[in-house]
């Protein structure tokens, strides 16, 4: 790294953890509760400022391997957040330079810094593609860096919300903001309660004694921009829009909200998971189709108010699945950490562990049925299902379609029986996969070189 940067600028580098959706997932941008963990591995980003228009980046592949992506300010000056994503991403390395430089382009936008071109230099050990939000990782890193270099003084919700900005607008992955409030303010041994309307943080929940949250790598990328992600995001909102119209809302209202990011008036403020089951199943349920075309949507419907994804006319789209999964994983993830909060006071821990663990498998489930299950996925959770020792329930881990599931186990017993669970899924794939575990830090760390 000695030898990228200019001996006369100052260095600042940050760290922001990784992390594993515990409960909650891809009802985050419906607004449902969300459980979050940070997980050990971290990625670090270094910054330093430089005047010849020039971004330089290294990232550090391996212990002796790097790669080098350069690219002039001239390039993405005076272009919409979209059109200069989209130019980054077409040059080759700039698929994971994108993520860095959309903090920049958001900052120039927000914040009106100067963009005069850095050096960067990347490490991360959070791996990419396995569903534990590498991109939020490398996003929030990247924003703290920014945030001391440029002295912005930004509140912890707003460093959050602009390094989303930079996922969903410059790398165009339609992400909600889980990930990156998730690696922003995590802590070490606890879950973190998220409401994402648009970014509520509740009080950490202390992880009780015994209780531990496990990842096993699927071994099958995952990936948020993909087509399925946005196609049950893009159902979800439809199955809004249907219910927002049902309750006296109007084309107009529904436009104007999702121009103005405003939802405060529309029915349950603009999200599904504030709908009660009991409501939700007496009123709306039948309301929803079960598949509609794209066109016939936009014909009958006019609008959805999601600002980040886009419906294709000529794609079937599932409103009445998409809709429900949120209602449901909401009442699912209240009862789940009421469980959790009250677990060292339980009796009977034995049935408060049983239950956990059931609505860890209903979500999963429920993932399956929107269309983001996997096949290997669905093994991991099966190998959890059959084993008897100390092991209760598992699920997809964020945006499903791949990537990591989710373990719930109890003691000494429960841990071993989750790495004999990683140990025959291995061999069975016959191939490299990570085993997650919990953060052995808080959130981000700051450092400053000169």
């Amino acid at each position: 790294m000695n030898d990228l940067f200019s001996t006369e600028e100052k260095i600042i580098s940050a760290t922001a953890p990784g992390r594993m959706d515990v409960m909650g997932g891809i009802a985050d941008y419906s607004g449902s509760l969300l459980l979050q963990m940070p997980i050990k591995q971290t990625t670090t980003v270094s910054i330093q400022v430089r005047e010849d228009g020039v971004f330089n980046f290294r990232t550090r592949i391996t212990k002796n391997k790097t790669e080098d992506f350069t690219i002039h300010v001239s390039d993405v000056k005076d272009r919409s957040l979209s059109e200069a994503g989209g130019i980054i991403r077409s040059v080759k390395g700039g698929d994971w330079a994108v993520y860095v430089l959309g903090c920049f382009l958001v900052l120039q936008k927000e914040k009106s810094i100067a963009l005069t071109g850095a050096t960067i230099f990347i490490e991360s050990k959070v791996p990419w593609g396995k569903g534990v939000s590498s991109s939020a990782a490398l996003e929030v890193a990247t924003m703290n860096a920014l945030n001391q270099l440029y002295k912005l003084s930004l509140g912890k919700e707003e460093l959050a919300v602009l390094a989303q900005m930079a996922e969903n607008l410059v790398a165009g992955a339609p992400c909600g903001l889980m990930d990156q409030l998730s690696s922003h303010l995590g802590q070490k041994n606890k879950l973190l309660p998220l409401i994402c309307q648009p970014h509520h943080v509740d009080k950490p929940i202390r992880i009780p004694r015994g209780i531990n949250f496990s990842g096993i790598d699927s071994g099958v990328r995952h990936a948020v921009s993909g087509a399925s992600y946005s196609d049950v995001r893009a159902a979800a909102f439809m199955s809004y829009s249907i219910i927002a119209l049902s309750e006296g809302a109007t084309w107009e209202d529904l436009d104007h909200a999702k121009t103005s990011a405003d939802w405060s008036r529309l029915p349950y403020k603009g999200f599904l998971a504030n709908i009660p089951v009991s409501v939700f199943e007496e009123k709306y349920l039948s309301l929803l189709p079960a598949e509609i075309p794209g066109k016939d949507f936009l014909s009958r419907y006019k609008v959805s108010i999601d600002p980040v994804t886009t419906i294709d006319e000529q794609k079937i789209y599932k409103p009445l699945v998409c809709g429900s999964h949120p209602v449901y994983e909401n009442a699912r993830v209240k009862e789940f950490k009421s469980l959790l909060k009250s677990f060292k006071k339980q009796d009977d821990k034995q049935g408060s562990l049983v239950r956990m663990g059931s609505l860890m498998m209903q979500s999963h489930e429920s993932y399956s049925a929107v269309g983001l299950g996997n096949k290997f996925t669905d093994k991991i959770v099966d190998m959890v299902r059959d084993h008897a020792n100390s092991v209760y329930g598992a699920r997809v881990s964020g945006g499903g379609n791949g990537g990591t599931v989710c373990i719930l186990s109890y003691g000494k017993e429960g841990k071993n029986s989750v790495k004999e669970i990683y140990g025959r899924y291995k061999r069975e794939l016959k191939r490299k996969l990570f085993l997650f575990s919990g953060s052995s830090h808080g959130a981000y760390k700051l450092n400053q070189y000169i």
